[in-house]
């Protein structure tokens, strides 16, 4: 289990929130667009991740994973993140988060549960009321930037509004249809990403994603340096 120690804004006030993470629930090619799927499926076939055997698909992780940090710490160089929505369930309520599930492309190939092991699940300190949502929850927008090695700049990387990808409700159903016992009260799902602008992608050394509610004129941030584990000799004849 972990503790976080996060914000809820709610009527435009911030009201500190502390939840325990019991359980972690990762999903995956969720798109409502079978194209858009095919297509996150291609963009990451072209790094040599295999397809999956079905879609949508849900992945356990490690509870201690999570991480509101600003520094994440990875092995080796080809690590990315992804812009995701991010489900808090708790005692019947349910809160919203901005977040990165941020994954080793050179595991992935091998394994992707154990990929989702490696990096951190990031998320936002400030939350959301899922209630206050849900009238107009497929407005809501997913966006990410990144700053690729060796530059200041940060690209648009992803930019799709959450119609384009199954709802949270969907999602949750989703998830407590699997669980072995129902319980839920702790659980955090990273609900999937959309496909990326760039056709690629990119292994980057910083990277951030917003939730945009543009009805309510406010938005959830996440952000993150990409710290690569370099400080010992001969790592590349290691990762050979």
């Amino acid at each position: 289990m972990k503790e976080l120690r996060l914000k809820l804004l709610k009527d435009d006030v911030l009201t500190p929130l502390e939840f325990t993470v019991r359980r972690m629930v990762n999903a995956g090619y969720v798109g409502r667009d079978r194209k858009a799927v095919e297509a996150h499926i291609e963009e990451l076939r072209r790094e040599g991740v295999p397809p999956p055997p079905f879609v949508p698909i849900l992945f356990p992780v490690l509870s201690n994973n999570i991480t509101a940090d600003h520094d994440i710490e990875v092995i080796g160089g080809k690590s990315s993140g992804e812009a995701e929505f991010v489900l808090l369930l708790d005692r019947g309520r349910i809160f919203v988060a901005v977040g990165s599930d941020h994954t080793d492309r050179e595991i992935e190939r091998h394994s992707i549960v154990h990929s989702k092991q490696i990096c951190g699940n990031v998320l936002s300190t400030t939350v959301w009321d899922y209630e206050d949502l849900k009238p107009h929850w497929d407005e809501l927008l997913l966006q990410s930037w990144v700053k690729p090695k060796g530059s200041d700049e940060e690209v648009l990387y992803q930019n799709a509004p959450l119609a384009t990808i199954i709802s949270a409700e969907e999602i949750r159903e989703m998830v407590m249809s699997k669980m072995v016992d129902g319980e839920t009260d702790g659980l955090v799902i990273f609900s999937g990403t959309v496909p990326v602008l760039t056709g690629e992608v990119i292994y980057g050394r910083y990277f951030r994603s917003e939730l945009v509610d543009l009805r309510l004129n406010r938005k959830l941030k996440c952000g993150y340096n990409v710290v690569e584990l370099d400080y010992l000799k001969d790592l590349e004849k290691i990762f050979e």
